[in-house]
């Protein structure tokens, strides 16, 4: 049996990405690690982990009709998964209408088979890998503003170095 591994996640447009991608060279300075590829950065709403290859085709298939509440979230602050030596930014509390969406999407997967993690959701894009220095850097820059309106179900294949991620599909847009 052939399996995926899959998440569900927020894709940034090029100008974030690369607003993200300065608040990571910026960390660097302070934190050491490897960069994450502009490319490659984005938001998980739900991490689903190694699925079965046809779960992972039905997937692909209802995304496009699980709509999204367009939301807004802003990015203000940098933060720092210890064990996982990992820098990232995101927000400084959950906003409601994205905790709504990691929620909403979790129980349209459970008419799936699916299960939510026991942890807690905590919205944030890693920025920084192997980090030097377990605390973020004194300051945060600028505070951006992401505007989202969809998702996207992402393959991720892992390779020597890092992962490669595919978009296999995206949902909607909510009509207005």
């Amino acid at each position: 049996m052939s399996t995926v591994r899959l998440f569900f996640a927020l894709w940034p447009s090029p100008p974030l990405a690369a607003s993200l991608a300065g608040w990571a060279e910026q960390a660097r300075l302070a934190c050491g690690g490897r960069v994450m590829r502009t490319e490659t950065l984005h938001l998980t709403l739900a991490f689903l982990g190694p699925v079965d290859a046809q779960l992972a085709d039905t997937l692909a298939c209802a995304t496009p009709e699980h709509r999204l509440t367009p939301g807004e979230v802003a990015l203000d602050h940098y933060g720092v998964f210890n064990r996982q030596r990992i820098l990232w930014a995101g927000p400084g509390n959950t906003p409601a209408g994205l905790q709504a969406a990691h929620d909403g999407l979790w129980q349209w997967l459970a008419g799936f088979g699916l299960a939510a993690p026991p942890q807690p959701f905590r919205p944030h894009i890693t920025l920084l890998r192997n980090i030097e220095h377990a605390q973020p850097p004194q300051g945060t820059p600028a505070p951006l503003s992401w505007r989202y309106d969809r998702m996207v179900l992402v393959a991720s294949e892992s390779l020597t170095g890092g992962s490669r991620y595919r978009v296999i599909a995206q949902s909607r847009p909510r009509d207005p």
